[in-house]
């Protein structure tokens, strides 16, 4: 009698399988309510769930082919995925925002490089499921980091993958055994990928492999073939951070605050549903206004103590007591 998915206030999608990728990983596949606009391949969508009561929102890419149902495969790390690899079954319901994100395949055909680390895969797959069937002509390289086989997403379906399609050479590296890859000069991407310099280069991964990629690509005079997905922003480390007491004044809830953690996480540990989006400072979604108190930018290191000002909360931190109007 209930349908779930039908809502005038929020956009939906029902759990129809989880499969396990790694002990430690799972695909969770989800039919959309109306409202959602298909994916494109590489993009990502806020996934919402209820934990204690509380909602919380987390980024993930959607892993399936254009003109498919969307999936996202998570990895058990943090609160929220951890619970969605642990706990989601088929038929729970999920709370969804459109699909969204700039990393995206090329509208013309190009030579490729993917160059990805753990997680860091996903996106890469929801490319190379839409891309290698449709596309005899492609020319793609893949160059994977994982620490090991076992903990490897998607192992099996690559290795068929680069078996059935000619257009697809790919190269894994596991960790634990060969080291990282070293992306600080250019002689490892030389022996891997010769051309590597006339392709469109895709970068997704850690923190650190992201920022010695667009280093080099820069040295190399090539910044314009590098698409970048960042799942984590580069945040401020302030050593004289105060934090403090944050309240938030229409939920009638306070929590103390440390000075590197954002308000996001802040209210969210406290029970405040609380608007978000990307969770890197980007898009937005997140402006909440600030009643008094001051804050810092993690990404940039400023101070606001504008009352009234929309802050970003994901990316803002309590310096002393703060007061949000949420």
């Amino acid at each position: 009698m209930f349908n779930p998915l039908v809502s005038s206030r929020q956009l939906r999608g029902v759990v129809t399988a989880v499969r396990h990728e790694t002990p430690n990983s799972a695909t969770i596949e989800f039919k959309p309510g109306g409202g959602w606009d298909p994916h494109k391949a590489g993009q990502y969508a806020r996934i919402g769930v209820e934990i204690d009561g509380a909602r919380n929102w987390r980024s993930y890419s959607l892993v399936t082919a254009e003109g498919h149902d969307p999936a996202i495969t998570v990895t058990a790390v943090g609160r929220v995925s951890t619970h969605l690899v642990r706990t989601t079954k088929r038929g729970d319901v999920l709370f969804l925002a459109p699909p969204q994100g700039d990393f995206l395949l090329p509208s013309g055909p190009r030579p490729l490089l993917m160059l990805t680390a753990g997680s860091g895969l996903t996106p890469v797959m929801s490319m190379l499921r839409t891309l290698l069937p449709k596309r005899h002509d492609a020319d793609v390289v893949v160059v994977h980091s994982s620490r090991t086989p076992d903990e490897t997403l998607f192992l099996d379906e690559l290795k068929r993958m680069n078996d059935e399609h000619h257009s697809l050479t790919l190269v894994h590296r596991f960790t634990a055994h060969e080291g990282r890859l070293d992306l600080a000069t250019t002689h490892e991407l030389d022996e891997l990928c010769p051309d590597w310099r006339s392709r469109k280069t895709f970068v997704c991964g850690p923190q650190a492999m992201l920022d010695d990629a667009e280093k080099l690509w820069h040295t190399e005079e090539l910044p314009h073939e590098l698409t970048v997905e960042r799942f984590m922003p580069t945040l401020f480390a302030d050593p004289n951070a105060r934090g403090g007491l944050v309240t938030f004044e229409k939920s009638d809830k306070e929590a103390t605050a440390e000075g590197n953690t954002s308000l996001l996480e802040v209210g969210e540990d406290a029970g405040v549903l609380l608007p978000s989006g990307c969770r890197m400072g980007i898009c937005r979604t997140c402006l909440t206004p600030l009643v008094s108190g001051t804050v810092r930018n993690l990404a940039s290191g400023e101070l606001c103590s504008d009352e009234g000002e929309l802050i970003q909360t994901c990316i803002s931190a309590a310096v002393g007591p703060v007061h949000l109007d949420a």
